[in-house]
């Protein structure tokens, strides 16, 4: 399975509704929390070209964005092939269109 990475803060609901979506997906990923972090809160903008909004999901090398990016693949049928549960490539440099 590929890595899901997602940098969240404590007080976020749509980083809850990210974590969701994915826990209902069945997945495991790895949240970073950036609540008080500065260092962890510039990696993240710097991983993700310059957002600062949380959450920030990063899915394999593929930067997916916040959890309305995530949900939109979702329903436009491209998240599973991303997380690798079809037959689109799971890894990609590119940010996915929804």
């Amino acid at each position: 399975m590929v890595e899901i990475e997602i940098y969240t803060t404590r007080y976020c609901p749509y980083c809850q509704a990210a974590k969701r979506l994915l826990s209902r997906k069945g997945v495991e990923f790895t949240e970073i929390d950036v609540s008080g972090d500065q260092k962890g809160r510039s990696d993240m903008v710097a991983r993700a070209n310059g957002r600062m909004t949380v959450p920030q999901i990063f899915i394999g090398s593929t930067h997916v964005g916040g959890y309305d990016d995530l949900s939109a693949l979702d329903r436009a049928g491209k998240l599973d092939p991303l997380l690798g549960r079809g037959d689109a490539p799971a890894d990609s440099d590119k940010r996915p269109s929804a």
